[in-house]
């Protein structure tokens, strides 16, 4: 395995730059000072991150412009039911961003941030941080619906509501984010949360690398495959595993022939 860390420290270290934000949706949280203005904007550009790259990025700037770009204002007093209901990102819409924003404007209201809420529902102590907050994320937001005067019905777009079993990779992706401190391409704004605690953000490109690497056994891209290959990026970086994003997403992203190294 030594072998295989080096060329993860090496690929790690090609990625993990700052010219990476450029084109990375982690550019919008990166926008902000504040820290509610930063946990907003990573939990909802996250939950749009799917598809290709550029309509991403196209579509994170759409629905900040739908704030005002001011997510933390616009969460605690904008017009919600304002939002029209045209498309946002593929199948996300604006009754979906509502139905987030109603949610997050109640995590808000009782907690102050979305890190204290964290704190609150015990992310800190948990074996598995992402899931027991998306666990929790999704009770809020569904229990605040339901005295909406529009209610969504139909699959939220959010969260996954089967959590448990998913590998939740864009709440994974926005923790990244929001938890790893380097000062590089991540933001390190939260501390409720330790970089150790995280889990690889697992999606096609990085899972794909990660079998031909040989880090990874199990086919499908869910909870249990991020168990698995977190697991072993933990053993090579046991305080920081998710640094390997960078490498087995962007070796993935950039199809590198990694049987050459």
């Amino acid at each position: 395995m030594t072998d295989i860390k080096d060329t993860l420290d090496g690929l790690a270290a090609r990625y993990n730059v700052p010219s990476f934000a450029d084109s990375d949706p982690v550019q919008f949280p990166r926008q902000f000072d504040d820290l509610r203005d930063i946990e907003i904007t990573a939990f909802l550009v996250s939950i749009i991150s799917w598809g290709r790259r550029a309509m991403i990025l196209r579509d994170s700037e759409r629905l900040l412009q739908l704030l005002d770009r001011q997510p933390y204002n616009f969460v605690a007093g904008g017009d919600i039911e304002s939002i029209p209901d045209s498309n946002i990102h593929r199948t996300f819409f604006g009754r979906h961003l509502r139905y987030a924003l109603r949610g997050l404007r109640e995590i808000y209201r009782s907690h102050g941030s979305l890190e204290a809420f964290a704190r609150h529902i015990g992310a800190d102590k948990s074996p598995a941080p992402a899931w027991t907050l998306a666990n929790a994320v999704n009770a809020v937001f569904a229990d605040t619906d339901k005295s909406a005067s529009n209610p969504l019905t139909g699959p939220t777009r959010c969260l996954p509501e089967k959590a448990d079993s998913s590998a939740l990779k864009r709440l994974n992706m926005a923790l990244r984010w929001l938890v790893r401190d380097d000062g590089i391409v991540d933001i390190g704004c939260w501390t409720v949360i330790k970089p150790a605690q995280l889990s690889i953000p697992l999606d096609v490109h990085s899972g794909n690398t990660a079998r031909t690497l040989g880090l990874l056994s199990r086919k499908a891209n869910d909870r249990r495959a991020v168990d698995e290959l977190t697991g072993v990026l933990r053993s090579f970086r046991p305080d920081d595993p998710t640094i390997y994003d960078f490498a087995l997403f962007g070796a993935g992203e950039a199809g590198e022939n990694l049987n050459s190294n």
